[in-house]
């Protein structure tokens, strides 16, 4: 008998769907030089829910994020990074700190599934490291009750 996937948890495909859309509203806000809530009110459909509080909080939060990306990228300058890696350290860590119903393993492993469809051959790598030390940080484990290191170091990245 072949073996089946688990049924999905109710909510998962659309959060998926709708941290994708989420990513390319903030990436086209950020290659335009525009605010990312105009580029949301400008659409001609809202997207989902979720999609829009992500877009909305990580703008709204922006100086918050990015302080501790600068942080935690250890030779890494914030504008150098890619776009994409940079949005997605941002939509992450502004999970972590703000949507307490979002489980951590969900949020790190979601943005680097995105890094590795959208950005270079290492950015999975990249975002794990840096999103797991700043789970660390602002939930206090990943979760599972693992510890790591600061991203760059050999066991955290």
């Amino acid at each position: 008998m072949p073996a089946t996937d688990p049924p999905a948890r109710p909510g998962t495909g659309r959060r998926r769907e709708a941290r994708e859309r989420a990513l390319s509203l903030l990436y086209e806000a950020d290659a335009k030089g525009r605010d990312p809530v105009e580029v949301l009110t400008e659409l001609p459909v809202p997207p989902d829910e979720f999609a829009a509080d992500l877009v909305t909080g990580v703008a709204g939060s922006q100086d918050e994020l990015d302080e501790l990306i600068r942080r935690y990228a250890r030779g890494w300058a914030l504008e150098r990074m890619p776009v994409v890696d940079r949005t997605l350290l941002r939509m992450g860590i502004y999970e972590l700190r703000h949507r307490p119903d979002v489980p951590t393993g969900a949020v790190i492993s979601e943005a680097v599934e995105l890094a590795g469809r959208y950005s270079t051959d290492d950015s999975g790598k990249f975002v794990n490291g840096m999103l797991a030390a700043i789970a660390e940080e602002v939930r206090g484990t990943l979760g599972t009750g693992e510890r790591t290191g600061r991203a760059g170091d050999e066991e955290g990245a």
